[in-house]
C-alpha cells in the first residue's frame, strides 16, 4: 500500500511559506531578500564589485530570519531573544545600506550599474529602516504590557 503522508512535510512547509508570506513581517522579509538580490546583480555588473558584500550579508541574514519566523523556531528556541536580534539586524542593515549606497551614488559617475545599485540600496535602506521601526513598535508594545503592576494590594 502506498503511504498517503509521503509528501506531508514538504506540503506542510509549503503551506507555512504561503501563509507566512501573507503576513506583514513575511512581506517585509521577502521584500528585503528580493531587493538585496537585485542589488547584488547591479553591483556584480559594476566595475566595483566590493560593495556587494553588504547586500550578500543582509540577504543571507534576512533569509535566516525568514526561515526562523516562518517555521516558528523563534517560539521553540528561546535561548536567543529573536525580536531584539531582528531589531539589530534591521537597524544595522539600514545604516549599512544607506552609507554604502550614498557612497555609490555620489562617486559612481560613469558606472551606471553602480549608480543603479546605489539607488536600489537607498530603497533597501528605507525598507530596512521601516522594518526597524515596526520591530521597535513591537518591542515597545510588549514592554508596556509586561510593565503593568502585578501588585495585589489595592
Amino acid at each position: 500500500m502506498a503511504d498517503t503522508n509521503a509528501g506531508g512535510s514538504g506540503a506542510n512547509c509549503l503551506e507555512k511559506l504561503k501563509s507566512y508570506v501573507k503576513t506583514q513581517k513575511g512581506v517585509i522579509l521577502a521584500s528585503e531578500i528580493i531587493i538585496s538580490f537585485i542589488i547584488i546583480i547591479c553591483y556584480a555588473a559594476s566595475l566595483y564589485g566590493g560593495y556587494s558584500a553588504v547586500a550578500i550579508c543582509e540577504m543571507v541574514f534576512a533569509m535566516v530570519f525568514f526561515a526562523i519566523f516562518m517555521m516558528d523556531l523563534d517560539k521553540q528556541i528561546q535561548v536567543v531573544n529573536w525580536v531584539w536580534s531582528d531589531l539589530f539586524r534591521a537597524g544595522i542593515g539600514a545604516l549599512m545600506y544607506i552609507i554604502t549606497s550614498l557612497i555609490c551614488v555620489i562617486g559612481g559617475s560613469g558606472d551606471g550599474a553602480r549608480i543603479a545599485g546605489g539607488v536600489f540600496g537607498l530603497i533597501a535602506g528605507l525598507l530596512f529602516a521601516y522594518d526597524t521601526y515596526t520591530i521597535f513598535l513591537q518591542v515597545k508594545s510588549t514592554r508596556q504590557h509586561t510593565a503593568t503592576s502585578t501588585d495585589d494590594r489595592v
